[in-house]
C-alpha cells in the first residue's frame, strides 16, 4: 500500500469529532452596564492512536476584555502535551488555558485562537462545558444591571431638569477591504498535490472578512522561475546564473502589476522564497546577488503601487540533531539584507517554525510520516505540510504580524 493510501486509511479510521458551540460567560467584576458574552469552538483537528490535536477559538460577544483564562475538564483521562498561542496547564482532569501577551485583549466581536496536542486512551470526547474567567459559559449576551438610584426624601418635590442624553460613543470604523497577495513556493501554495497544503491556504482563517487572500504561490519555484517561468533556461552565463530567453514576466506577476487587476494602495504582498533557489542546476538555481536583485525588484514594484510588501524567510524543514530541531534553510541573510535596504519588514518564519517544532517535541523522530504528531503535521516528507500543520505555520505568520505591529494586524481576528 502506498504511503498516501496508508495515510488516507489512517485518517478515515480516526475521523475526528467536531463540536461547535455558542457558549456564554458573565464576568462578575464587569462594570455596571457592561455587556458580556462569548462563544467557544472546540475542534478535534486530528486524531491518531494514543494522540490528537485540537483547535480552540474564543469569540467575545460583549465588551472588550483584557486578559482571559479558559478552563474545562477532560472526562476520560486525556492529557495536554504541547500547546501554542496560549499557556496551557493541567492538574488532574482540569485544564487551564491563559492568554499570551499578543492575544490578551479580545475586542467586541473579536476572537482569540489557540491549539494543543494531547494524549488519550479509552475515548476522546469533547469537553462538556467551558468557563471563561471563572464563570461557566451558558449561551447568549447579557448586561450587568445598573444600580437603581436612591431617592432623598423632601417635603415637596423639586422640579429637576430633564437630563441630557449621554452621547453614544461611535464605533471605531472598520478598516477598508484589502487583498493580501502571496508569492512563494509549495510550502506557501494552496496545494501541490494531495495531501500537501501550504500555509498560504490557511492564512485567511486568521483574518477578518475585510482581508482577502490571493495566493499566487506555485510549487517547485525559485524566485526567478516564479517571476519568469519558462523563460528561465537550463544554460548558465559567465556568472553562473541561469540565462533568460526573455525578460517578459510570467502571467501571474504581470496580473499582479496590472493597474486594474493587481496590487492597489493598502494591499499587502507576502514574499517567501529561498527553498528551491539553492538548487545547483538551472532553471531553479539563483545565486546570492541575483536573489537580492529579484527580491528588491518585487519589493519596489509593490511599493510603487501603494501596496505593503512583507518579506518572509523560508519555512524550516524538520531536521533533527538528537532531540533538537535545527536550522536548515538558506537565503536568510539575503532576505534580511533586502529588508534592511528597502525598509521592508521581515518575518523570520524559518526561526519561528523550527522553534515550534522544538516546542512540539518533534525530535527525535523515526522518519515515519504516517503516524503520530509528526505524521499529523507533515505530509509525506520533512518539508511539506498537511492542513493541520499548515494552519499552525499560518498561525506563526499571523502572530508575527501582531507582534511586529504591522498594519495588517488591524485585520487579524
Amino acid at each position: 500500500m502506498s504511503m498516501f493510501r496508508r495515510r488516507a486509511a489512517t485518517a478515515i479510521a480516526s475521523a475526528a469529532a467536531v463540536l461547535t458551540g455558542a457558549l456564554t460567560w458573565v464576568v462578575g467584576t464587569s462594570p455596571a452596564g457592561a455587556a458580556t458574552g462569548c462563544a467557544v469552538t472546540y475542534r478535534i483537528t486530528n486524531q491518531w492512536a494514543g494522540g490528537f490535536g485540537a483547535d480552540v477559538t474564543v469569540t467575545n460577544l460583549g465588551d472588550t476584555i483584557n486578559g482571559w483564562t479558559l478552563t474545562w475538564t477532560f472526562s476520560t483521562g486525556q492529557q495536554v502535551t504541547q500547546a501554542w498561542n496560549a499557556t496551557v496547564t493541567q492538574t488532574g482532569a482540569n485544564v487551564t488555558a491563559k492568554n499570551v501577551d499578543y492575544n490578551r485583549t479580545i475586542p467586541g466581536n473579536g476572537s482569540a485562537n489557540f491549539g494543543f496536542n494531547g494524549s488519550w486512551s479509552s475515548a476522546n470526547p469533547v469537553p462538556a462545558s467551558f468557563a471563561l474567567n471563572g464563570v461557566t459559559c451558558t449561551g447568549g449576551v447579557t448586561s450587568s444591571p445598573s444600580a437603581s438610584p436612591t431617592r432623598s426624601p423632601s417635603a415637596s418635590p423639586s422640579p429637576s431638569a430633564t437630563p441630557s442624553p449621554s452621547p453614544t460613543p461611535s464605533a471605531s470604523p472598520s478598516p477598508g477591504k484589502i487583498i493580501v497577495w502571496l508569492a512563494g513556493d509549495s510550502t506557501v501554495a494552496n496545494s501541490s498535490g494531495d495531501p500537501i497544503v501550504g500555509w498560504g491556504r490557511e492564512l485567511s482563517q486568521y483574518l477578518t472578512a475585510n482581508a482577502t487572500v490571493t495566493n499566487n504561490a506555485v510549487g517547485g519555484r525559485s524566485i526567478q522561475t516564479w517571476l519568469y517561468e519558462s523563460a528561465v533556461t537550463s544554460n548558465t552565463n559567465s556568472s553562473g546564473e541561469c540565462v533568460l530567453s526573455s525578460t517578459a514576466y510570467a502571467a501571474r506577476w504581470q496580473s499582479m502589476l496590472d493597474a486594474s487587476t493587481g496590487m492597489k494602495t493598502g494591499d499587502y504582498l507576502f514574499i517567501q522564497f529561498g527553498i528551491n533557489d539553492g538548487s545547483p542546476t538551472c532553471p531553479r538555481h539563483v545565486g546570492s546577488a541575483r536573489y537580492r536583485e529579484l527580491l528588491t525588484a518585487m519589493v519596489r514594484a509593490a511599493k510603487q503601487r501603494g501596496a505593503n510588501p512583507v518579506l518572509v524567510t523560508p519555512v524550516a524543514a524538520l531536521t533533527c540533531s538528537g532531540s533538537t530541531a535545527t536550522p536548515n534553510r538558506g537565503f536568510l541573510t539575503e532576505t534580511f539584507d533586502v529588508g534592511s535596504a528597502t525598509g521592508t519588514p521581515v518575518i523570520d518564519l524559518h526561526k519561528l517554525s523550527y522553534t515550534l517544532y522544538n516546542s512540539l517535541r518533534f525530535c527525535p523522530y523515526s522518519g515515519d510520516y504516517t503516524s503520530g504528531p509528526v505524521g499529523a503535521f507533515f505530509a509525506n516528507d520533512h518539508t511539506h505540510f498537511e492542513a493541520y500543520g499548515a494552519r499552525q505555520i499560518a498561525g506563526l505568520v499571523a502572530g508575527a504580524v501582531r507582534d511586529q505591529r504591522l498594519g495588517l494586524s488591524a485585520y487579524l481576528r
